[in-house]
């Protein structure tokens, strides 16, 4: 585990207007991920809504505002399920206690450590300062409440349907860009605090070459083993993708052959060269 410490010297992260999302290092690699356990995949569905929300946010379009709400809508339907924001603290201090067994540790990059830590610790505080009924003043406004309700209805948010929704998307691009940019401060610590977890979990396990045989490849894991991410890479230009199943302790991984939307998949008959990060 000292490449957890080690391995983010560099962080394969894009930022912009606070936008986060994953991109791995190798450019000729699709990189494609399993979650092993509920945690790990509520925390990649935040992240999947969130950077699709900023990046709409981001775009003068009415059609991209439509779209940004919808993300907004969605990750609010995902928070709600269940005590997420306590999950990410669980999984903070989790990662918190782990860097603490490394701090002296020789080979561990104390520098680097010692951001880890800060930006945990600062990620944490901010999570605590939100408190447990953060989602209240989005989950109390009549504007997206409306919204949200009509939303389910095909063709619901029509502007003949919604007069109101339909003026404010008529509003210039900066006063929709405020209001969306308020409705996201509410959010911003679970989403980021999500994606700075997820980030030091992909890059705490080197990648490992396999082979699966015909197309096929079997992993059973040591026993207490607490892995939370598969990940799988191939040569990207190809015409294989991973179907992944199992769980913590034993999953398999097929690679399928794709040709078109009108034929189906089928598993690969060749060996099939990839690696694989069990995080």
């Amino acid at each position: 585990m000292v490449n957890l410490v080690r391995n983010i010297s560099e962080p394969s992260i894009q930022k912009s207007h606070q936008r986060f999302w994953y991109q791995d290092s190798d450019q000729h690699q699709q990189t494609y991920e399993q979650p092993l356990n509920e945690r790990m995949r509520t925390f990649l569905r935040l992240e999947f809504l969130y950077s699709q929300m900023l990046a709409n946010t981001d775009i003068e379009e009415q059609w991209a505002t439509r779209n940004a709400i919808t993300n907004l809508l969605e990750i609010m339907a995902v928070l709600m399920r269940g005590d997420v924001r306590n999950e990410i603290l669980k999984e903070v201090d989790r990662l918190l206690e782990l860097f603490s067994h490394y701090q002296n540790i020789p080979s561990v990059d104390s520098e680097r450590l010692d951001v880890l830590n800060t930006n945990l610790m600062t990620k944490r505080n901010n999570l605590q300062n939100i408190g447990s009924h953060y989602l209240n003043s989005l989950k109390n406004s009549e504007f997206l409440s409306t919204i949200k309700h009509r939303a389910i209805i095909p063709g619901g948010t029509c502007e003949f349907d919604m007069p109101e929704y339909g003026h404010w998307l008529r509003q210039p691009y900066k006063r929709r860009q405020k209001d969306l940019f308020h409705w996201i401060s509410t959010i911003k610590p679970i989403c980021e605090t999500s994606s700075e977890i997820l980030l030091i979990i992909r890059n705490s396990t080197e990648k490992m070459d396999k082979v699966a045989k015909e197309g096929m490849y079997q992993h059973t894991n040591k026993q207490n083993q607490q892995n939370q991410i598969l990940r799988i890479s191939l040569e990207d230009g190809g015409n294989l993708f991973p179907e992944i199943s199992g769980n913590q302790q034993r999953f398999t991984i097929r690679f399928l052959e794709w040709s078109t939307t009108d034929n189906r998949a089928m598993q690969s008959a060749k060996d099939v060269k990839f690696k694989i990060s069990i995080c």
